[in-house]
């Protein structure tokens, strides 16, 4: 009956209303961006452009694509995503699932690794560590810091705890052993967290820009975040291989929108197909029994 109250529907309308302005706020921004990037100099440089394109023309995504170190930054972003994202779930998963059984030192482990989502080395001793490794000018540098997070390794192990034990002690009476049970009844089940997880790295990885300017001696070695952040923030426009009649002739904004247009694709492309686990996986396993 509460449905029915006032009180209720008058914070459905709040909560519908905040809502859309949440997604207008996130939406329109987008295709502001997206104008721009096919937009005519002219338009541009006459504040001419809002939700819709002023003088037609995809000049900017030509350029963008047929620039070399833009798309050896994506190669690279999409390697770092790949390769990261199957390195974590990994080291996660297997983790996850040890942690959510009962043993002697489960709870000082925990600990441990609640400690480092406080507390860090630093970034110092970080750059340190990477290069007295050999890592550094390596995609490596990129992948294996990040690989193991306690945030994430929570989550798992909360979304572990809620599959009943029934089916785990039925598989071992079949004989089953630990990595058959891991992979062929915790997985199957934990589909929504594993995937929820897995969205967490790969924007993660996706967005991260500071970590390639830090241990990336050679800009042709950047991710895309890292190279965009050069573009961008830095309006360093070497790096996009234009001539001077080229920079005269198209609107550098109209480029810089096109590149970050194309940049937030692969994540606006993959999150459909996660969505649908999203908000399971995220209640689940943040319950803690």
């Amino acid at each position: 009956m509460y449905h029915k109250t006032t009180g209720y529907r008058v914070f459905s309308y709040f909560n519908y209303a905040f809502m859309i302005l949440a997604g207008l706020a996130c939406f329109l921004p987008l295709l502001h961006l997206l104008a721009q990037s096919l937009s005519s100099k002219a338009a541009i440089s006459g504040n001419m452009v809002s939700f819709w394109p002023v003088g037609f023309n995809v000049d900017a995504y030509i350029k963008t694509f047929n620039n070399s170190n833009f798309n050896g930054a994506m190669l690279t972003s999409i390697t770092r995503t790949v390769l990261g994202t199957t390195i974590s779930m990994f080291i996660l998963t297997c983790a996850g699932y040890a942690l959510s059984k009962e043993f002697r030192g489960r709870n000082v482990l925990m600990w441990f690794f609640i400690f480092t989502m406080l507390f860090s080395g630093g970034l110092i001793p970080s750059y340190i560590l990477i290069t007295a490794l050999g890592l550094k000018d390596t995609i490596w540098a990129l992948v294996l810091p990040g690989a193991f997070g306690a945030y994430n390794l929570i989550l798992l192990v909360n979304f572990f705890k809620t599959i009943p034990k029934a089916l785990e002690e039925a598989a071992f009476i079949d004989g089953a052993s630990f990595f058959v049970i891991l992979s062929k009844i915790y997985l199957p089940l934990s589909l929504p967290g594993i995937a929820t997880v897995s969205l967490f790295i790969m924007v993660g990885h996706w967005n991260s820009w500071f970590d390639g300017i830090l241990y990336m001696s050679d800009a042709s070695k950047y991710p895309l975040a890292s190279f965009l952040q050069t573009v961008v923030v830095q309006s360093n426009m070497q790096n996009m291989a234009m001539s001077q009649s080229e920079v005269a002739a198209m609107s550098e904004q109209s480029i810089k929108a096109a590149q970050i247009f194309v940049s937030t694709l692969p994540i606006i492309l993959v999150y459909p197909f996660l969505q649908r686990y999203f908000v399971k996986g995220i209640v689940l396993g943040a319950v803690k029994e």
